[in-house]
């Protein structure tokens, strides 16, 4: 047993040197990585792309289309004619070709507002494009933000159980002692190195929840190597008091993601209706165009023949009856914005719930923070009391145990709760538009 606690020695006095040795990432610097890596975050990015690229007066339908087109072509017959005289004349081999070539306008002059109005949905769907891109930008960072403090807090969990080993091989340190003095018996000893083997178990378990946290939040930065080490620039959970709930309220109204999609997407479906009730319109299309067309014989009295020239028309029209179609898709259209609107005040309604329910939560995290704070103050006075006690033989060594218990239950509860507090905190700048105040 003294050798494996050599060997944990060992391996903690190198752990400062190891660390020194690892990549240091900043709250920033894993961010921007993310940002500029995370694979979700590049496919969101595409299908903006897509949107702005959809967004033009030519998918509108403002500009005309143009088509050109030529062929080359020929045939070559054999002819057989029998005559009523009984004599036959035969041609073979009689070739004749063609070339045509020609080009083609077409332009929508009129068509009930459809074009315009098409563009101004177009436009809209170019913001929504450019609103799920922020909204996909703001929850990675959220999480990211969410791994970086859960990095730190399981460091700090190991800390503390590389706290309680030291506590437990002290404990054994002055039992060993007493025993060679022959002033405490056997069971003491091995009591004392019970307590040590299971806290070092419980340090081995947190290196692979440590490990875990680190590989996970380099798959949110989506790092090459997931197995990365490093350490964080930040030790400690710092978490803003400063917020207030009306500012919050204010801010998420206006600033919420998810309710300026909501609130695009209803936009988007009067449009939708304003394109289907411009059927009801007459239209009007204008087509031009010219055309070449070349003939040429092998054979016959005629060389060749060229037709050529200029060909125009508008065409009006507008449909009279069409199986009451127009009438249904115009009932389905009010549908949808009617729908649009419900999901607008649902998403509205929600956004309000859950920044009560966050604020909440944030308000009770604080104050527990700060009762966690006097109770860890209060464990660290009583841990060191106890231990001089026990140095002097005035307390149990089951007493003793129980009392770092609290210590170290004291550190784990305040650091618990400062992460949830800071969770709530990340979450209700999340919902209110300012989770980008992180990335400074």
């Amino acid at each position: 047993m003294k050798i494996n606690f050599l060997f944990i020695s060992v391996v903690l006095s190198f752990l400062p040197g190891i660390i020194n040795a690892q990549k240091v990432y900043s709250l920033n610097d894993c961010i921007s990585t993310g940002l500029e890596k995370n694979f979700s975050l590049l496919i969101t990015k595409n299908s903006e792309a897509i949107a702005k690229n959809n967004f033009s007066i030519g998918n509108a339908g403002f500009l005309p289309s143009i088509d050109l087109s030529g062929r080359q072509g020929g045939t070559l017959n054999n002819s057989t004619v029998n005559l009523t005289d009984g004599t036959r004349n035969i041609s073979n081999g009689q070739y004749s070709s063609n070339t045509a070539a020609g080009i083609n306008l077409g332009f929508t002059i009129f068509n009930g507002f459809n074009v315009q109005i098409t563009y101004k949905k177009l436009n809209e769907l170019k913001q929504i494009g450019e609103l799920n891109t922020q909204l996909a930008i703001e929850n990675l960072v959220a999480d990211i933000i969410s791994g970086y403090y859960n990095y730190i807090q399981q460091i700090q969990l190991l800390k503390n159980l590389q706290y309680a080993v030291t506590l437990s091989r002290e404990r054994l340190r002055i039992d060993e002692d007493r025993y060679l003095l022959g002033s405490n018996s056997k069971l003491q000893v091995l009591q004392s190195r019970v307590y040590l083997n299971s806290d070092s178990t419980n340090l081995s378990k947190q290196n692979e929840v440590v490990r875990a946290t680190m590989i996970r939040l380099n798959q949110l930065m989506a790092v090459e190597d997931m197995g990365q080490q490093f350490v964080s620039k930040d030790s400690s959970i710092e978490v803003d008091n400063t917020l207030l709930y009306e500012k919050l309220l204010d801010e998420t109204i206006s600033k919420n993601t998810s309710l300026m999609i909501a609130a695009k997407n209803k936009r988007v479906s009067e449009y939708d209706y304003k394109i289907t009730a411009s059927h009801y319109y007459p239209y009007l299309n204008l087509s031009s165009g010219y055309s070449y067309n070349l003939n040429s014989y092998k054979s016959g009295t005629t060389k060749s023949q060229i037709n050529d020239g200029l060909n125009y028309g508008l065409t009006f029209g507008i449909n009279v009856f069409d199986g009451f179609n127009q009438r249904r898709n115009i009932r389905n259209s009010s549908l949808s914005i009617e729908n649009n609107e419900l999901r607008y005040r649902e998403t509205e309604q929600g956004v309000k719930a859950d920044l009560i329910t966050l604020f909440s939560a944030y308000s009770n995290y604080l104050r527990l923070v700060t009762l966690e704070e006097q109770n860890l103050e209060t464990a660290t006075e009583n841990q060191d009391i106890a231990m001089e006690r026990y140095k002097l033989g005035n307390l149990s060594g089951l007493d003793l145990r129980e009392v770092q218990k609290s210590l170290l239950d004291a550190r784990e509860g305040l650091l618990s709760v400062q992460y949830q507090a800071k969770l709530a905190e990340i979450s209700l700048r999340l919902i209110s538009g300012r989770i980008m105040d992180y990335y400074k």
